[in-house]
This record gives C-alpha cells, sequence and structure tokens, in this order.
C-alpha cells in the first residue's frame, strides 16, 4: 500500500482515499487550523492551489492537537474556511498528525527532513510535526519530496521553486 492508498475522509465525512482527494496530481499536504496565529496562510494556500490547480493539488488536514485550535465541527470548519479565507481546495476530516492516534497518512509524512531551516525548531531531525501549517509536497507516485515548516509560507520562494520543479 503506498500513501495515496491511504483511506481518509473528505471533511463532509464520505470516504475516500488520498490518492482520490489528490486526483492524481502532485500535492501539497497541511495540517490547518481555525484560530491559530498562522491561520492566515489560507490566502496563501488558497492562491497556490488557483495558480497551479491543473498540476498540484493542496489539501488542507484539520487538526486540533496544537492548542486546540482547530476544535470545530466539520460544518463549522467547512463554513469558516470558505468565508473567511475562499478556500475551494479540498479538505479531510480532522485528524491527529503526532503521538499513539497519528493518522496513517503522517506517519507516511513525518520521516522526511525539512527542506528549509525548520522553523521553531532550527533544523530539527525528522519525526514530529512541530505546529499547525507544517507543509508535505508529495508527488503524483506518493513519494514524499520537501517537508517545510509551519513559519514557511505557501508562497515563500523555496516552497514555490519546490513546487515548479516538482510540477515542470
Amino acid at each position: 500500500m503506498t500513501l495515496l492508498d491511504t483511506p481518509i475522509a473528505r471533511l463532509d465525512g464520505t470516504p475516500a482515499t488520498l490518492g482520490e482527494i489528490t486526483g492524481g496530481k502532485p500535492a501539497l499536504l497541511v495540517n490547518v487550523a481555525s484560530k491559530c496565529g498562522l491561520t492566515p496562510q489560507y490566502e496563501a494556500l488558497e492562491q497556490l492551489a488557483e495558480t497551479y490547480a491543473d498540476q498540484l493539488t493542496v489539501v488542507g488536514l484539520p487538526c486540533n492537537q496544537f492548542g486546540g485550535q482547530e476544535p470545530g465541527s466539520s460544518e463549522e470548519i467547512a463554513e469558516f474556511c470558505s468565508a473567511t479565507y475562499g478556500v475551494s481546495f479540498p479538505m479531510t476530516e480532522k485528524i491527529e498528525v503526532n503521538g499513539e492516534g497519528r493518522h496513517a497518512v503522517y506517519d507516511a509524512l513525518v520521516g522526511q527532513p525539512y527542506a528549509d531551516e525548520g522553523g521553531f525548531k532550527k533544523n530539527p531531525e525528522p519525526g514530529d510535526v512541530q505546529w499547525n501549517f507544517e507543509k508535505f509536497l508529495v508527488d503524483a507516485d506518493g513519494q514524499v519530496v520537501a517537508r517545510f515548516a509551519p513559519t514557511t509560507t505557501p508562497d515563500d520562494p523555496a516552497l514555490v521553486a519546490a513546487v515548479q520543479g516538482l510540477v515542470a
């Protein structure tokens, strides 16, 4: 089984695999939260999703593990993202990214080293997700090709260059 075969429900609860959600395209997977200081990154994520719509799928994976910053129901998350940031990219069910309850998608992601300086922890080792809005770039075959810290914005030149290199 590959990362893309991993079952994960959509935000509305309908069953899917990660590959069905990404539509067979490379993807940027981001653990998101509605009440985080980094939440304004939704705007740049939406812009990235629109710019590369034919070549890349941005996927939001809501998580409430960091400071309880994603407390809402699926309906509340969808309404907030749509009304506040115009989010149109796919979102999954709320999941855990660390610990015993870590979703299988993140089991496959957290071994990837950081492509940037690591954000909160300078040059951290691969392992647990540090905070909301950590980003993983995955190719169309489900291979993790880059990991970016939560503080690396979606319009950061290094992240954009990694996306362009993948979709070229």
